[in-house]
């Protein structure tokens, strides 16, 4: 049983035995001791001041004298007002640093087969240019609450949506026929999803020249942005694709083949992957079948031109178009569409949308269509809604000049994680491909947390140079530290004469300092953190932990000798710490994503 457990159990007993009442175990409030009192664990005495009929000092006092004689985690109190600080006993600690070395995953649960099913949507690109900065906040978002929510005892499946239709597709397509001369990833040597990329901004800079040549002809520019010859080309494409002409259906296969091979590569890279792709394509018909069955349930209603909207008004918000006049579907059939589909291939229990703060309203609206279209989730959905991430002004513009390219940004994390290791001259005896993986772990790892550990809800800026910083609240900093701990653990078993102990013959072992106890106790909180970060849905509660886990391991060994402790028992105890934590970092970064090195 842990301290907290223990210790709420004898305070019921106390207030049973002292003032002859029953009471909840959420009567008992146990926080955590302010650093000026001594102590480790603090019993809030207010709730039971009542039935002792004293006050609360009188109340701490009787209750601390109680702990004392009859649980033996307790070794001694001191009463502050109303609260009753508690000294936990050595034994107690070294009892819980045995029941934490003995499980590999302590303070995460394992999902069974009964769990709930948790569907995470994240990622969501459009085939029709490379992921950039914003998807990668998107997809390692995504990717940390899959794993957090894993880790919460739930089953996961992880999906992506690609917007692989409409309008924007068929723009780089007509730009490719147009301008492209036959040009492929192996003839370019571009990345295909770069390659497509640059003919939908090629389209734009000719439409945007065609609509300033109509306006200088004296048209307004509203209309000039409508008969541009080029737009009239990608509609009349595009109906062309919603009627399964060959040709085009040929040339989509064709240049989304090239788009779907960069993007893995790029997901590779980034360290995520998906259980479930699914395609507005292959959803976008669901989704309008879905409305058609709605509207014959009376649930929306066709207007005099032909769309089909639905009447939220009741709700407090507006009319929400659905279906357009020439019957082609908007995003939200899509999304009605794919929920379908993937409503048919799992027993969803939850549906967790990773996706951008400007889309709360539309996740609002989808909610409701979801409930009324009768899906058991609809009305409980979660839109994970995130800040918009940028970059230092004038730092990684992209070839578009305007969005900064995921690969770019990945390239550049790790080209600088290897340069700053180079300067520091840390990696020295290493091979030359170790050195390299050394600098992709670590530049990744930079980038990854820095994102993660910002509240996903905030706008965020993202610098490059801080987030490849050894100190401070980095992930280099966690990560070299975990490869010191397990640099200190290779040196010990190394020595003649200390293997590493059994944390199970702990127990005998010499009194603990102050700091080794608030080790100890810093780690027993980390299945709290991962309860929290499931509940909040917030991978930055992790990140704050780990960072918080770190802090309190390096002020120990700051102060305190491992290898070159004399005695046995104190060196056996702090190895055991110290396994243990590196334990509990590995495990807390990879709820993150981030891999830790045995060595930097």
């Amino acid at each position: 049983m842990m301290i907290e457990q223990q210790i709420m159990a004898a305070a019921q007993a106390a207030v049973k035995a002292l003032y002859g009442q029953d009471v909840p175990e959420k009567m008992v409030q146990l926080q955590k001791t302010r650093s000026e009192f001594e102590g480790s664990l603090t019993l809030v005495v207010f709730p039971f001041v009542k039935m002792a009929r004293k006050s609360p000092e009188q109340t701490g006092q009787e209750l601390g004298e109680y702990l004392v004689a009859n649980c033996p985690a307790v070794s001694k109190y001191n009463v502050v007002k109303g609260f009753l600080n508690l000294s936990i006993a050595d034994e107690a600690w070294l009892q819980l640093l045995a029941a934490i070395d003995a499980d590999p995953h302590y303070g995460e649960q394992s999902a069974h087969e009964d769990s709930p099913l948790v569907m995470i949507e994240y990622s969501s690109p459009n085939t029709n240019k490379p992921l950039h900065l914003g998807h990668v906040r998107n997809n390692l978002l995504g990717w940390s609450l899959a794993q957090i929510m894993q880790a919460n005892g739930n089953r996961v499946v992880k999906t992506n949506i690609v917007n692989d239709r409409g309008i924007h597709i068929c723009k780089s397509m007509l730009a490719w026929l147009k301008w492209g001369n036959g040009e492929t990833p192996e003839s370019s040597g571009k990345k295909g999803d770069h390659l497509i990329g640059d003919y939908y901004v090629a389209f734009d800079k000719h439409y945007r020249e065609q609509v300033k040549e109509l306006v200088a002809q004296g048209m307004d520019e509203e209309q000039a942005k409508q008969e541009a010859p080029l737009i009239k080309e990608a509609h009349e494409m595009l109906v062309k694709w919603e009627q399964g002409d060959a040709e085009v259906r040929a040339l989509w296969e064709k240049m989304n083949s090239w788009v779907y091979a960069g993007f893995d590569e790029t997901y590779q890279k980034m360290g995520v992957s998906f259980d479930k792709i699914y395609y507005e394509s292959q959803t976008y018909l669901k989704g309008k079948a879905k409305v058609e069955e709605g509207l014959q349930k009376g649930l929306f209603e066709r207007h005099d031109d032909g769309s089909v909207w639905a009447d939220l008004t009741n709700e407090g918000l507006d009319q929400k178009l659905l279906l357009r006049s020439d019957g082609t579907s908007v995003y939200m059939t899509q999304d009605i569409g794919t929920a379908e589909m993937r409503f048919q291939d799992y027993p969803i229990d939850k549906m967790i949308y990773v996706v951008g703060n400007e889309q709360n309203y539309h996740f609002q609206v989808l909610s409701i269509l979801l409930d009324r279209l009768g899906f058991k989730w609809g009305k409980e959905l979660v839109h994970f809604s995130y800040g918009m991430v940028e970059l230092p002004n004038g730092k990684m513009k992209s070839r578009e000049g305007t969005v900064v390219d995921a690969d770019d940004l990945m390239q550049l994390m790790v080209e600088d994680a290897r340069r700053v290791s180079d300067e520091a001259g840390k990696n020295a005896d290493m091979s030359e491909a170790e050195k390299q993986e050394i600098a992709r772990i670590v530049g990744m790892g930079a980038l990854k947390y820095f994102i993660l550990k910002v509240d996903a809800r905030k706008n965020m800026l993202f610098n490059p140079e801080e987030s490849i910083d050894f100190n401070g609240n980095t992930g280099p900093f966690i990560q070299y530290t975990h490869a010191r701990i397990r640099s200190i653990l290779r040196k010990a078993s190394q020595t003649s004469g200390t293997s590493l102990t059994s944390s199970t013959s702990l127990t005998s072992c010499t009194s603990l300092s102050a700091k080794e106890v608030e080790l100890i106790q810093k780690m027993s909180e980390y299945g709290a953190a991962v309860e929290q970060a499931g509940k909040d849905y917030s991978p930055s509660g992790i990140a704050n932990y780990c960072y918080e886990l770190t802090k309190v391991f390096n002020q120990f060994y700051h102060d305190y000798s491992i290898l070159n402790e004399e005695d046995e028992g104190k060196k056996q105890t702090r190895l055991v710490i110290a396994r243990n934590v590196a334990k509990i970092l590995k495990n807390g970064m990879a709820l993150l994503g981030i891999e830790v090195p045995e060595r930097m």
